[in-house]
């Protein structure tokens, strides 16, 4: 427990000192970029580090191996990439029978689109699932068992972002935090349900995280589809937690 409180400890701190001064800078500056993109990157930097100080290179090399475990059955891959995408079509779906018009999302941008910027983006996810679901999470499960883990990491996963509802000129720029966080949480066990059925895999964690960040975004008149998503999350959210796999201990990299 110590080390997944030191890895906190210090992503937070890190990441935020980052993205403070980068909101001294004004946006689309290079130096701006500079200072963001470290920040983002910081989950999976201090993972790395606290786990070379704790396991030497084995240990980041076990670490690193699970972003590239990609041997898993099919349907993970579907689950992954479809899973969000799924819970926003029925939502509109049940938004079109309540009120008989289809809710608005933020910009209209073909299909083919979305699967291009989720499967471009994967790769840029391990800068942060090397740390929540690589490091944190099977450190927190040894001690509260992996729903409670996936609960918890997704406030706290949700709480790293506070600063960008604030900065200007952020994606998060202005949204309502509290609805963020209660959307954010049932996601963190939908992507440990994933975690736990591919043995660890953080490649699929990165794939599903990649997705959620493309899929359309309702637009700002659409509160009711909104609330329809977070209720259909929070009803996956709930079976998965039902059937979720107890991790008994954490994978060999552990400190």
């Amino acid at each position: 427990m110590k080390s997944a409180l030191a890895f906190l400890g210090i992503t937070y701190a890190t990441s935020w000192i980052l993205w403070t001064l980068a909101s001294l800078v004004p946006p689309g500056t290079p130096l701006r970029t500079a200072l963001f993109l470290p920040g983002t990157f910081t989950p999976a930097l201090v993972a790395l580090w606290l786990t070379y100080r704790a396991a030497g290179k084995p240990g980041v090399r076990a670490l690193v191996d699970r972003v590239f475990m990609w041997r898993v059955e099919a349907r993970w891959y579907l689950f992954a990439f479809l899973y969000l995408a799924a819970i926003k079509l029925a939502a509109a779906i049940a938004h079109r029978f309540a009120t008989g018009t289809w809710p608005a999302i933020s910009e209209q941008i073909p299909w083919i689109l979305f699967l291009v910027g989720a499967l471009t983006s994967t790769p840029f996810q391990a800068g942060e699932e090397i740390g929540w679901r690589g490091y944190a999470l099977p450190r927190l499960a040894e001690r509260i068992g992996l729903g409670g883990a996936a609960l918890l990491l997704g406030v706290i996963w949700a709480a790293w972002h506070l600063p960008l509802f604030v900065i200007p000129a952020t994606d998060l720029t202005g949204q309502s935090f509290p609805f963020y966080l209660i959307s954010v949480m049932p996601i963190s066990v939908a992507i440990a349900w994933v975690y736990a059925k591919t043995k660890g895999s953080l490649l699929l964690v990165m794939l599903m995280h990649a997705a959620v960040n493309n899929t359309p975004h309702w637009g700002p008149n659409a509160s009711l589809a909104q609330w329809l998503s977070a209720l259909l999350l929070w009803l996956g959210a709930g079976y998965f937690l039902w059937r979720m796999p107890k991790l008994e201990r954490a994978p060999e990299d552990s400190a």
